[in-house]
């Protein structure tokens, strides 16, 4: 049977959380999303927090909570997947991409620092596999320019900065909960920030800007049925029937953790010495959530290496293309060289099979299939 990069962990519990919602009148915007918002706040130690639909969807609220518009410049990483930079496309922004540390793979502070303007609104860095960014670093260059720094946490929940949880150290976070992620709602995300006000702008915009509160309104005496919208907004609400699935996985949030950090801790002590080989980083000052493990093959054999292991049962995958190099961003003018550290890292990696349910067999199959590869 072959060994995916990525997979869900669903016990009965999980089921037996979606079944009971099932049963009751609230299969959407009921008492078990707002439970379940509750649990991410909790674990981000936020004030609040919004589930939506998706991880680009949580971007696209986060960046709208931000007020990010036409004329606004985002920098962000080329290292993450098309969302991050596509929905502050959305919102009429223009994005600029930092290079990233060739280590971590995540955005590197003095590149981004060299592209901020008068025009900048949002600095969003990218947990890459789930090693957080340099957030006082960011968050101070973000705040001297007067703008936002945003996380984009898709790859990080439960992870900790300097002994604070990542969700609390950005202006505003965005999580996804897709089946690979650390923990998943099938499709989901949420936005959390220190500042209930964002989190209550992202939770308006999830649903189409709707004014319920009288006290807000511009006619509150039309009628006890009345609401109204100021602000266009999109639909991205997440069913109970998900979060109740959401709720059951966050109780099980370290042991997942628990489980990703010991496979990353073998991987690490078995391939240390494989020659052709860069093995991921850990700052000394992170407590990582590891959504990926990602290895960088030298020499240019990434290609052979990745055909030759998915070939034998292994599905690695590569995370990510330069984000620029998708033929949209070629069309709005976007050229290939302008992050060599970014490129450098895509041209080399590959992401081996990480996630909480992988065996101590499976994960020696991964490494015996890798040294093959390797010595063919």
């Amino acid at each position: 049977m072959s060994i995916p990069y990525g997979r869900q962990s669903i016990s009965e519990a999980d089921i037996a959380a979606v079944a009971a919602v099932m049963t009751t009148d609230w299969l959407t915007m009921g008492p078990v999303l707002a439970e379940f918002e509750q649990a991410v706040a909790q674990l981000a130690h936020t004030p609040a927090a919004t589930a939506v639909s998706s991880g680009t969807s949580a971007l696209h609220c986060a960046y709208a909570a931000l007020g990010v518009g036409e004329g606004d410049e985002v920098i962000t990483s080329p290292m993450t997947f098309v969302a991050t930079a596509a929905t502050a496309i959305a919102e009429g922004a223009k994005v600029l991409f930092a290079d990233v540390q060739l280590d971590t793979g995540n955005i590197d502070v003095d590149s981004a620092a060299a592209l901020v303007t008068s025009k900048t609104k949002v600095i969003a860095g990218v947990d890459y596999a789930g090693h957080p960014v340099d957030a006082d670093e960011l968050s101070a260059l973000a705040h001297g320019a007067g703008a936002f720094f945003l996380e984009d946490a898709a790859h990080s929940i439960a992870s900790t900065y300097r002994g604070r949880p990542v969700g609390s150290l950005a202006d505003i976070t965005a999580f996804s909960f897709f089946p690979t992620k650390n923990m998943t709602t099938g499709e989901g995300g949420a936005v959390v920030a220190p500042d209930a006000a964002l989190v209550e702008r992202a939770r308006r915009f999830r649903s189409h800007g709707l004014v319920r509160d009288k006290a807000e309104q511009r006619y509150p005496d039309e009628g006890p049925w009345h609401q109204e919208v100021h602000e266009f907004g999109l639909n991205y609400r997440l069913p109970d029937v998900l979060a109740a699935m959401g709720l059951s996985q966050i109780a099980r949030i370290e042991e997942f953790k628990a489980r990703r950090t010991a496979i990353f801790d073998r991987y690490t002590a078995e391939l240390a010495d494989v020659d052709g080989l860069i093995l991921p980083a850990k700052r000394d000052y992170v407590d990582p959530m590891w959504h990926l493990y990602p290895i960088r093959v030298q020499g240019g054999r990434r290609r052979e290496v990745f055909e030759f292991m998915r070939a034998q049962g292994v599905l690695v995958q590569v995370n990510y293309i330069p984000a620029y190099w998708h033929p949209a961003f070629e069309d709005l003018g976007y050229q290939r060289g302008m992050c060599p550290n970014a490129e450098l890292y895509y041209e080399q990696e590959i992401s081996l099979p990480m996630y909480a349910d992988l065996t101590h067999d499976q994960v020696s199959r991964v490494i015996e299939v890798l040294r093959a590869a390797l010595a063919a």
